[in-house]
């Protein structure tokens, strides 16, 4: 019987660890055939390698994927290991937190280059490729809860995530003649290797969260493969906040 994703082939960024593997061994045991970038090498190819190992089909790319010139190789590379180009996920991002009256110009741009020139220019690359091979696709942007609520210490970053937002509505004018939906997810607090190396985050956001516990990695993946699926063909410039209902009451971890 075919799998959701037979004969489709991923780029994903930022897929090292977290979020960004969690979806990419998702897709690939749904039968994607998925390009692994981070800009860890040994993350990346430990990534691809654990995808391989499981029985999926993975290639490790490492590199910047904030700069237009690597988006581009990645593009390339995904086409020429796997034939085609069917979806790409912006999923590499950096969070610097830091007071607004304080922010310092350096922490700022690191921001901008990766969550936005980043991402932007991925779902260029991607949709100039989708648009060439004439068989449409699916572009995944990730937003986050902090660019639908303020989040103290975070306004550069809330501003780069609600800008995401903002793009994949633009490109649905852009893009939708081409057949390519262009969605964002939005993450609340989630447990990755990141955020458990902090005792107290899970016991503090399983007490702000309605649902009782902060998201796991799964539950990530598994809203990001329904928007690049079939069965979500007719979703474009939409974003879908994956928060344990913490969005509606927005209590403050601090």
């Amino acid at each position: 019987m075919p799998t959701p994703f037979e004969n489709k082939s991923v780029i994903i960024t930022g897929a090292g660890q977290g979020i960004g593997l969690e979806i990419a061994s998702h897709l690939a045991k749904l039968g994607a055939k998925v390009l692994v970038n981070d800009l860890d090498e040994i993350l990346c190819n430990q990534a691809a390698e654990k995808i391989n190992t499981s029985g999926g089909i993975a290639h490790a790319l490492p590199g910047d994927a904030s700069s237009p010139a690597f988006i581009a190789e990645m593009t390339n590379t995904c086409v020429l290991k796997f034939g085609q180009l069917d979806i790409a996920i912006a999923n590499a991002g950096i969070t610097l937190f830091g007071d607004f009256l304080s922010y310092d110009p350096v922490d700022f741009d690191k921001v901008m280059k990766l969550n936005l020139a980043g991402s932007f220019f991925l779902a260029q690359a991607a949709a100039k490729q989708m648009i060439l091979q004439k068989t449409g696709g699916s572009i995944l942007l990730m937003s986050s809860v902090t660019g639908h609520q303020a989040h103290k210490n975070l306004a550069a970053y809330s501003m780069s995530k609600a800008a995401l937002e903002m793009l994949a509505k633009n490109l649905v004018i852009e893009l939708s003649p081409y057949q390519i939906t262009v969605n964002c997810i939005a993450p609340g607090a989630t447990l990755t290797e990141r955020t458990v190396t902090d005792s107290s985050y899970a016991d503090t956001w399983s007490t702000l969260t309605p649902m009782g516990r902060a998201a796991s990695v799964s539950d990530i993946a598994n809203a990001a493969a329904f928007l690049v699926s079939p069965l979500s063909n007719h979703i474009t410039g939409q974003s879908l906040v994956i928060d344990g209902g913490w969005t509606s009451i927005s209590p403050s971890p601090f």
